[in-house]
């Protein structure tokens, strides 16, 4: 035949160059036409052209995809797509494919029929020229030898294997599973397979070929002719399942993939990985010479198709060939799917002429991308049909409605592939002629869909199977290059653009969602970029200011929100020692600059906080017993409870309290110490240090500031409550200055005969009645609990208070602690052996009173504001009249809760408690003394109100009462007593 002389098959193994060849043959002629194996193969030729030639003169058919300008010149299809046209050249590429059980009729049919006016190509392994020579007798044969050496290495484990590898699988599942391999071990894989579409295919082999990463896991599909960069192909498997039954793949179409190793000049290799068992020598050896048995039989069905009747279009398609070279093709899908349609009754009253024959068979060839049950896509083909039969088209409705359902990107990967499949089928048949009215729109929409759903799948692919960061980092490592890190403002570590972690301060902490696979490449790629950083980071926090740094409860020392040391035990409480926290690799010089750094600033914190403690410290002026005493007070850092000196305390002499005042210690009824440093800087500092001198392994927190009293801390260490300036009683801790201001306003009360609760009281605490109570009892008192009728208020209005809050608070500590010459005591009774030496029974400990001045003048020098607050409380009690009037008008009658406080002695033994005051302290009778009554003011007297002779009055009225004890000897009041500026006032007057 003329046709024939026209036929040249260029033919040879992989990586001969032949599908260049032809693409060259193709640019030589006015026009051409190329049919490709693959929808992907097709698209990567048509890019390639597009690039020489320009998109106008170049057009594209899939059966996904119609791009067809109007001055189309060069067509690139797949073979199925192949229109025909009669255009000067024509080539058909791997032409083997003749002998697929599946499609090979469609390739016998192109070798047979399909021809170029001036020019025929067909493309191929050798095992086909035989066949060739057979049909078509007057081809002629180019012979193509591969330019590269293949070579067998036998099997290799996945984590050995080299960069630039491709590892095949014959199933989904198995590629995943390499894949997945892959990415923990190597950093990653890129995967193709011929069910991803073309932009999804493309966005994996990228990743690939940009160096992304260094291995792919691929289907077979990568031996139809996809042009990569593989230096070694490695076979996870050597049987597949080919839709009928699961058999060993042949040498041929090892060698056809093997191939696929060795681009151009440079030579490749071939082996199995994984389970799959090393390749038998003889077949090894076959295919690096690349000899194998020629193919004996092609596919083929009839193309010349009668369309008379159904049942002539299926006798047409079961005619025999007539060639021995030619055996009949199992049924394909479009012919099942005809059977099946044709089976149902209603199809015979709806196909009886030839143009509705051809309707029902152009139907029956939309292919099942679904893979779904034979009998549901005969469901779907047969509404198409019914559509195209009734209306002509397909409506817009329906298939919006089809197209709108699998338009969602969310899922896995699974999902989104079975998406993907789905959208195939729409894509098909928009590009189908006259189905739809609006062929255009809906090429596009689905086209989008399409491409919206292959984004999402590489997305998830590139999730899934691969690691970025530790690709990119392992290549980079390899290269010996210097590595480029960046540390931004939230220390978040970038190396070479990929976050591997966070430099706190000065030590670098791993992402934690790393694997232990990528861990050591990640480490090793931030240490080996961090060393300028660190350098940096230590002259940056060596000029930083000092209120960038701060030490936390638990004495870690923080550089903003970085830690970056930590506070030791030193030789002593106020000179700790500092661990710097320093990655090793940072090297000695940044970390002695970081210790430095820390070193100044904790010594500048503890001289600014303990300032004067400090001054205690030092002063040299400071002998004696005073001296002993400061040496405790600097040794409990400003918080020492009375009762560990109480004696030495007693033994003082004025100066030395002086000098000890001078520092601001303050002699309490409970403690000495500095109020400077019960402010919350230097307590919390102070437990810090004292925690570290303790050696706790858990340093307790510091009470809030501000707080009077706290709830007791469960389990807290022995000491804790003076390190954290509060004493412990009862359920609470009440803090130690407010306890000295508690402790004035209880000197007046009757602790004996028993005392309410007055509102300045409630007030400085903070407390509830009931939460007061416990704290009283806490104190040594017993709370005895009550109700009566509430009493209103009186009608008068009470006159405002003065400012004797303030009064108490400038006074409450220092003159309860008013240090002059004790008095000579008189025999003190038996009662004070049952009282413990914290007991807070202050009547009997009430204010020192100069020697001169009996207790009735001190009183007067009092003004008037400074009065008791349990005065003001009686002035606002109601008479009994009053009451019983306001009881009368009450209806119904209101109750109140009130607790009277009475002193119940304890046995002794709380070691956390503060001490017994003694006399020369105290400024009253030694404390073994009898506690005074409301108004009394020696020893013996009577409580006011409690008895004494009629017609006396209250305080300030009360004539005065003689004891019959000698009188005691004058000495001079402490210059920095309080009462002496009230006595100077008075004697002003």
């Amino acid at each position: 035949m003329t046709r024939d002389r026209t036929v040249t098959a260029v033919l040879g193994p992989t990586n001969t160059g032949k599908t260049h060849y032809a693409i060259e043959r193709m640019l030589g002629h006015r026009n051409g036409i190329m049919g490709f194996p693959l929808r992907l193969l097709a698209r990567e030729v048509y890019d390639r052209i597009v690039a020489v030639r320009g998109p106008s003169v170049v057009a594209l058919l899939t059966g996904e995809e119609r791009i067809v300008p109007p001055r189309a010149t060069y067509w690139i299809c797949t073979v199925e797509a192949m229109p025909p046209m009669a255009l000067d050249f024509l080539a058909v590429d791997e032409i083997q494919l003749c002998a697929d059980p599946d499609r090979g009729y469609v390739f016998t049919d192109r070798l047979l029929n399909a021809r170029g006016l001036h020019e025929t190509l067909f493309l191929g392994a050798d095992t086909m020229r035989s066949r060739i020579s057979n049909l078509i007798p007057e081809a002629r044969f180019i012979r193509r030898e591969r330019l590269s050496k293949l070579t067998y290495t036998g099997g290799k484990k996945t984590s050995r294997m080299p960069a630039r590898s491709a590892i095949v699988g014959f199933s989904v599942d198995g590629v995943y599973a390499m894949a997945e391999l892959l990415r923990r071990q190597k950093g990653g894989a890129a995967v193709v397979m011929g069910a991803l579409s073309p932009r999804t295919r493309n966005a994996q082999v990228e990743l690939y070929q940009n160096g992304d990463v260094d291995h792919l896991v691929a289907t077979d599909a990568i031996g139809m002719g996809l042009n990569l960069d593989i230096n070694h192909v490695a076979f996870a498997g050597t049987a597949k399942f080919d839709g009928r039954r699961f058999r060993h793949l042949m040498p041929n179409e090892l060698a056809q993939i093997a191939g696929r190793a060795g681009r151009y000049t440079n030579d490749g290799t071939f082996g199995t990985t994984g389970e799959a068992e090393p390749l038998d020598p003889d077949m090894a050896e076959a295919i690096e010479e690349h000899r194998f048995a020629p193919i004996k039989k092609l596919q083929w069905r009839n193309s010349r198709l009668e369309f008379g009747t159904v049942e002539a279009l299926l006798r047409s398609l079961e005619v025999p060939p007539e060639h021995p070279d030619l055996q009949r093709a199992r049924e394909a899908d479009d012919l099942l799917a005809l059977r099946t349609l044709w089976a149902l009754p209603e199809m015979h009253d709806k196909v009886r002429q030839g143009p509705e024959v051809r309707m029902l068979w152009d139907v029956c060839q939309v292919p099942d991308f679904r893979k779904v049950a034979a009998a549901e896509h005969a469901s779907l083909l047969s509404r198409i049909h019914g559509f195209l039969l009734d209306g002509g088209t397909i409506p817009d409705d329906w298939l919006a409605h089809r197209v709108k359902r699998i338009d969602k990107v969310h899922g896995d990967i699974d999902a989104i592939s079975k998406r993907l499949a789905f959208v195939r089928t729409w894509t098909y048949v928009a590009q189908r002629k006259g189905w739809l009215s609006d062929p255009e729109h809906w090429r596009g929409e689905t086209r989008a869909v399409e491409d919206r759903l292959s984004d999402a799948l590489h997305a998830a692919l590139t999730q899934r199977f691969v690691d970025r960061r530790t690709s990119v980092l392992m290549r980079r490592l390899k290269q010996k290059e210097g590595l480029v890190a960046d540390v931004n403002d939230k220390g978040e570590v970038s190396v070479e653009g990929q976050f591997v972690g966070r430099l706190s301060g000065f030590r670098f902490q791993l992402d934690p969602t790393a694997t232990a696979e990528e861990a050591k490449t990640l480490r090793s790629a931030a240490l080996a970029a961090l060393q300028p950083q660190y350098n940096l980071s230590s002259d940056k926090f060596y000029n930083a200011p000092d209120k960038e740094i701060d030490v936390t409860e638990q004495g870690g020392l923080m550089w903003g929100e970085h830690a970056v040391g930590k506070v030791c035990k030193g030789a002593d409480v106020l000179s700790p020692q500092i661990e710097v926290f320093v990655d090793d690799e940072a090297g000695p010089d940044v970390a002695e600059k970081v210790k430095r750094r820390l070193g100044h600033w904790l010594d500048r914190k503890i001289a600014a906080l303990f300032e004067p403690l400090i001054a205690l410290r030092d002063d040299e002026a400071m002998t004696g017993l005073a001296k002993g005493i400061a040496f405790r007070i600097v040794e409990n850092m400003g918080v020492l409870p009375r009762g560990e000196v109480a004696q030495d305390v007693k033994s003082l002499e004025q100066d030395a309290r002086g000098m000890l005042r001078k520092h601001g210690v303050r002699f309490g009824q409970f403690t000495l110490f500095q109020p400077l440093l019960l402010k919350p800087a230097p307590t919390r500092l102070r437990l810090v240090l004292w925690s570290l001198a303790q050696g706790l392994d858990e340093f307790p927190e510091a009470p809030p500031p501000g707080l009077v009293t706290v709830p007791a801390v469960k389990d807290a260490p022995h000491g804790y409550y003076p390190m954290a300036g509060y004493r412990l009683a009862g359920e609470r801790a009440i803090r130690i200055d407010m306890l000295e201001r508690l402790a004035d306003m209880i000197r007046g009360q009757d602790t004996r005969g028993g005392f309410e609760a007055n509102p300045d009281m409630l007030s400085i605490t903070g407390l509830t009645l009931d939460q007061f109570a416990d704290l009283m009892s806490g104190l040594g008192y017993k709370a005895e609990k009550g109700e009566r009728a509430k009493v209103k208020p009186a009608a008068a209005a009470v006159a405002p208070k003065t400012d004797e809050a303030t009064t108490a608070e400038s006074t409450s500590t220092e003159s309860a602690s008013a240090e002059p010459t004790p008095a000579e005591p008189t025999p003190a009774e038996p009662v004070a052996d049952d009282k413990p030496a914290d007991a807070l029974d202050i009547t009997a400990e009430v204010v020192a009173e100069p020697a001169t001045e009996s207790a009735e003048q001190v009183a007067d020098a009092i003004p008037p504001d400074a009065a008791p607050a349990s005065a003001e409380i009686a002035e606002e009690t109601p008479t009994p009249e009053a009451e019983a009037n306001t009881t009368a008008e009450a209806k119904p009658e209101e109750q109140e809760v009130f607790y009277t406080f009475t002193w119940a002695p304890k046995a002794r033994g709380n070691r956390n408690s503060g001490p017994r005051r003694d006399a020369s302290d105290a400024g009253g009778e030694k404390s073994g003394g009898r506690p005074q009554g409301k108004g009394g003011k020696g020893r013996g007297r009577k409580p006011d109100g409690k008895g004494g002779k009629p017609g006396e009055k209250g305080r300030g009225n009360k004539p005065q009462t003689h004891s019959a004890r000698p009188q005691r000897s004058e000495k001079p009041i402490d210059p920095d007593n309080p009462f002496a500026a009230l006595m100077a006032l008075k004697d002003k007057k």
